[in-house]
């Protein structure tokens, strides 16, 4: 009999057990009576760069993004932002912490599980934004109001309490089996080049397809340590540097995978180029240097075999923007589009806090230059090229920012740098050698630009000059006999054309204190947004008609 009790008592210890466990699972973590943290992965979400989009704002469409990552923070949530622009509609899908203004909007609807897409005519006067908590629930955007209505695991619980001892045991193993093994296989699935343990990786983390197409979005901002290179198959050299070479290569997907390849772009550089190498990936290790207008980074690898070292980036096949220009006219709308991402994309090197309002350390790119800048699909630029760049870190001593040298393309230096005669008491001296460069190139853009009238044959800054000037040449053309490339008369017959010109005079002024900043530049042509002339008006009077 002592037995029979005994056996009776040890089964419903264990039953009450089992429903503490239970309760701990999936209720309240005070249900004990003790606090308890249970294990909370950060979100998953679908997060790609800018994409074209075919929604028409309504009913519910795909975000067509190929990419799903890992959210850095566990605050952050998921959002999708489509805009238009004219006939042209785009979508990003992002991860963001709903606690900071994102584009200047409070995020507000951030508890919900699926993605309501909602307008905000701060965003633009067409433009939608959405963001939920489900993993992956950026990847349907909702224009109208869902009609279903789930059945919440709260209540599901509530209904397996209520269950006798014996049965909620057994659902309480088979839940907890299907978690564990949920979980683990979700853990297995992450690619080896996540890098754990390098704080630089963690901006995000890619766990499943790749875009295929050339206008690719960023993977992850580290480098691949494992033993087990990616396998990427070299194509054909698009690009070759001082220190390194450019090619196009086939990044083999899994067999899985709708596409065989995902096309991207990989830097070599041989092995005593080292320097280079890591100066040029500790810029891009920089998880806030993330932007639109500024190339992406997918991951770096050493071929020590090989004596060879990796940078593996997002490719794009137009090419950079000189081959652009050398082979292309554009119009008025091609010529603000250009100019204005090129600023934006500096000014976002230059800064020092991101448009999330996130704080990050500013870099000076040094050698801004046309081939130095890449045309994406939508005649949109991006920056690349971080070889010579320097981070504008305020402990750095007047020495070390001496010491980093005359560096650069004599074409397209600055005044002071080819005289060496920067401030180094003040960093946004660097910034001024850009701004001065990036007038350069701004002009470079106007040169092909159909509304200025008759366009001649593509030609480099100081064109008279030869291909590659010397420093000694470069300081008699602009400092002793204060050139700058011409701009003429006819030039100003186009009202934004004008206003542009401006612009760039004021950015190659030979007093580094008088130039306009790149973020002076930025507003600027936003307020030339506008001005969308496609040709030359006759007289002002028609110009002004037009506006």
């Amino acid at each position: 009999m002592e037995v029979l009790r005994y056996c009776l008592w040890s089964w419903f210890s264990l039953s009450n057990l089992m429903t503490m466990l239970f309760l701990s699972l999936f209720s309240s973590p005070s249900v004990l009576g003790a606090t308890v943290i249970p294990f909370k992965l950060n979100a998953l979400c679908k997060f790609c760069d800018v994409l074209p989009s075919s929604c028409n704002s309504t009913g519910i469409c795909s975000s067509q993004c190929n990419i799903t990552s890992i959210c850095v923070h566990p605050d952050e949530v998921c959002v999708a932002i489509w805009r238009t622009y004219g006939q042209n509609m785009t979508e990003e899908t992002i991860c963001h912490d709903p606690s900071i203004p994102l584009y200047g909007v409070s995020l507000d609807d951030y508890n919900n599980s699926q993605c309501q897409m909602k307008q905000y005519k701060q965003l633009g006067p067409d433009a939608y934004m959405c963001s939920c908590k489900e993993d992956e629930c950026n990847d349907q955007l909702i224009f109208t109001p869902d009609i279903l209505n789930p059945t919440k695991i709260g209540d599901i619980s509530v209904i397996l309490v209520t269950l006798i001892p014996l049965l909620l045991t057994v659902v309480i193993v088979s839940f907890f089996y299907i978690y564990w093994v949920n979980y683990s296989s979700k853990f297995k699935s992450k690619p080896k080049s996540l890098c754990p343990g390098h704080d630089f990786c963690d901006r995000q983390a890619i766990i499943s397809d790749m875009d295929q197409s050339e206008n690719s979005t960023a993977l992850a901002n580290c480098i691949n340590h494992n033993t087990e290179l990616l396998p990427i198959q070299l194509d054909t050299i698009v690009g070759k540097g001082r220190f390194a070479e450019v090619y196009r290569a086939k990044l083999k997907q899994k067999p899985t995978d709708n596409v065989p390849f995902q096309t991207v772009a990989v830097k070599i550089f041989p092995l005593e180029e080292y320097t280079s190498w890591k100066s040029e990936l500790e810029i891009f290790s920089d998880a806030e240097l993330r932007h639109e207008n500024i190339l992406q980074f997918l991951t770096a690898e050493e071929h020590r075999s090989k004596h060879q070292l990796w940078l593996i980036t997002a490719f794009h096949h137009i090419g950079n923007l000189q081959e652009f220009l050398r082979n292309n006219l554009i119009t008025w709308k091609q010529l603000h589009r250009l100019c204005l991402s090129l600023a934006r994309g500096v000014a976002h090197l230059h800064s020092d806090i991101t448009l999330c309002g996130r704080p990050k350390v500013s870099v000076a790119h040094r050698d801004l230059k046309s081939s130095n800048v890449l045309v994406k699909d939508d005649l949109t630029c991006c920056l690349c090229d971080f070889g010579l760049s320097l981070r504008l870190n305020h402990t750095l001593s007047t020495e070390e920012l001496a010491n980093s040298g005359q560096v650069g393309t004599a074409r397209y230096m600055a005044p002071e740098v080819l005289e060496s005669r920067m401030n180094l008491e003040n960093i946004e001296s660097f910034k001024q050698t850009d701004v001065y460069s990036m007038a350069l190139v701004l002009w470079e853009i106007t040169s092909r630009c159909t509304a200025i009238g008759e366009v001649k044959e593509y030609e480099l800054p100081f064109g008279k000059l030869r291909d590659h000037p010397c420093v000694e040449s470069m300081k008699d053309s602009v400092i002793r006999d204060r050139e700058r490339p011409e701009i003429p008369s006819s030039w100003t017959e186009h009202l934004g054309i004008k206003s542009l010109c401006g612009t760039i005079q004021e950015c190659w002024d030979l007093d580094p204190e008088a130039r306009l900043t790149a973020n002076c530049v930025v507003e600027r042509l936003s307020d030339l947004q506008d001005l969308n002339f496609d040709s030359v008006s006759s007289s002002l009077e028609d110009k002004i008609q037009n506006i």
